[in-house]
């Protein structure tokens, strides 16, 4: 086999992959902008005409800028507990002996196990009015009035990050895995103390996790929808429930393809952006 010939192998192999998934994402993506691009008349329906009146409308409207603001603020806030909370957990797992480590693994992923609708569903009974959440209130002193997080921003907070959390361990964790123990001997042995150690070669060396993880988290917060229609209802809107309610209730495709759309580029620009950032400037932040 010619040098030629070796240098196609990868792209002859990767090919059916591409194109499997250029069909199977790629089409569906094309065909939503190309809906996007009709006006819509509540009479006669979606018009053949072309035009960028959608994506005008979305984002000069004052209500639309307000749901892209809470989604994307959602979503900061979301990744951010989730670093909190899955960073330490996943150090911790990663120094516990196989036997424990195969235990807790299983605690951190079993909710991945259960429908995403149950685990919100179970925190809706737990936030209900007459729910959990009041019985301990009463039970603690703490008045006789109903507590409620239903309808909130705080309880949509706590729903994704209970969701999601395990998808930040996983990464940090992985990444923790391929850290070699004597990098972190050798430091210790020069008299740097566990902090350090900790500051300037635990923690540089977790970055690829910590940025992964907080990509996936955030994008799947961005783009969430069962929690946010559960939690949050029709009070707190995100931009998915947006376009869906344009979807289903007011029946104006090509203005819910519209925002399906500007929500896509817009969390490829806000991960694409973070990423550079990070790569670039993570390995002096711990200097």
């Amino acid at each position: 086999m010619s040098t030629s010939q070796v240098k196609k192998v990868p792209y002859l192999l990767t090919t059916p992959g591409v194109l499997f998934f250029a069909l199977l994402l790629g089409a569906p993506m094309v065909m939503t902008f190309l809906l996007s691009l009709h006006s819509y008349d509540f009479n006669t329906g979606i018009q053949t005409d072309w035009t960028i009146a959608n994506y005008i409308e979305v984002l000069g409207d004052p209500y639309f800028q307000k749901i892209f603001a809470r989604t994307f603020g959602l979503s900061l806030l979301v990744t951010v507990i989730c670093i909190l909370i899955g960073v330490p957990e996943a150090y911790v797992l990663s120094r516990l002996s196989s036997k424990w480590r195969s235990i807790f693994l299983l605690i951190v992923l079993g909710p991945l196990l259960i429908s995403v609708v149950v685990r919100t569903l179970g925190w809706a009974l737990f936030f209900g009015g007459n729910g959990v959440l009041t019985m301990i209130s009463q039970a603690l002193g703490f008045g006789d009035e109903p507590v409620s997080l239903m309808f909130t921003f705080t309880g949509m907070t706590i729903a994704l990050v209970h969701v999601l959390v395990p998808f930040m361990v996983i990464s940090v964790w992985a990444s923790l895995q391929k850290i070699d123990p004597q990098s972190e001997d050798a430091g210790l042995s020069l008299g740097a103390s566990k902090m350090t150690v900790l500051r300037r070669i635990t923690l540089p060396q977790a970055m690829p996790g910590i940025l992964s993880g907080s990509i996936i988290v955030f994008a799947l917060t961005a783009s969430a929808f069962a929690t946010p229609a559960i939690i949050g209802g029709r009070r707190l809107k995100v931009v998915a429930t947006a376009a869906y309610d344009e979807y289903l209730s007011t029946l104006n495709w090509p203005l819910g393809a519209a925002i399906a759309v500007i929500l896509l580029l817009a969390n490829i620009l806000i991960i694409v952006s973070y990423n550079k950032v990070i790569e670039r400037r993570f390995a002096n932040i711990f200097e």
